[in-house]
């Protein structure tokens, strides 16, 4: 064979692997950014919620003064919740936070006097619509992490995404008990 076809066939090649490179360095980059979006977008709906709270808390106190143990429950993991780190932490910390919102609840179901004030139910509607919105943004998110857990597993992708440091996500879930995977429920 001629050295300039030899050559040209290298030069080709190397051009091809360049551009495959860099195509896979792109797209995994921006699977990366779609995921920090939508883990933006869980917490931006968590902060709302943990803002809804001491309103919340709030209400119901004022006519279940004496359920002291709740109140200060629900204060501990909504702060357990505000400091995760991880998706890991925040998982945990947002089951603890769905079974003292649940504990709250039943508390304020039972004062007729308290599930008939403007105030609780406009904050009760809010909750019910923010638990929504965190739902779709758990999901989202969850896609999101299967997108770009896939992406980084396939051949060859993932020859480029260990030399590059691309680590899989994870997934925000519900643990511990069975409970965990029920929904607060905020209607009376």
């Amino acid at each position: 064979m001629n050295t300039v076809v030899i050559i040209t066939i290298v030069s080709v090649l190397l051009v091809a692997l360049v551009i495959f490179l860099i195509a896979t360095y792109n797209n995994l980059v921006q699977l990366r950014q779609r995921l920090r979006n939508a883990w933006s977008q869980v917490d931006v709906q968590l902060k709302r919620r943990y803002d809804l709270i001491p309103n919340l808390v709030n209400a119901i106190q004022g006519y279940a003064a004496h359920e002291r143990a709740i109140f200060e429950e629900v204060a501990r993991v909504r702060s357990q919740a505000m400091t995760a780190t991880s998706v890991a932490e925040q998982s945990q910390a947002e089951n603890l936070l769905t079974g003292a919102l649940r504990s709250l609840f039943a508390v304020a179901e039972n004062y007729p006097e308290l599930k008939a004030n403007t105030n609780f139910l406009q904050l009760q509607e809010e909750l019910t619509n923010t638990e929504s919105k965190i739902a779709y943004s758990r999901q989202f998110y969850n896609d999101t992490v299967q997108k770009f857990n896939t992406r980084i597993e396939l051949f060859p992708t993932n020859l480029v995404a260990g030399m590059l440091g691309f680590g899989p996500a994870d997934y925000f879930t519900l643990q511990g008990e069975p409970e965990a995977r029920q929904a607060v429920q905020v209607k009376f």
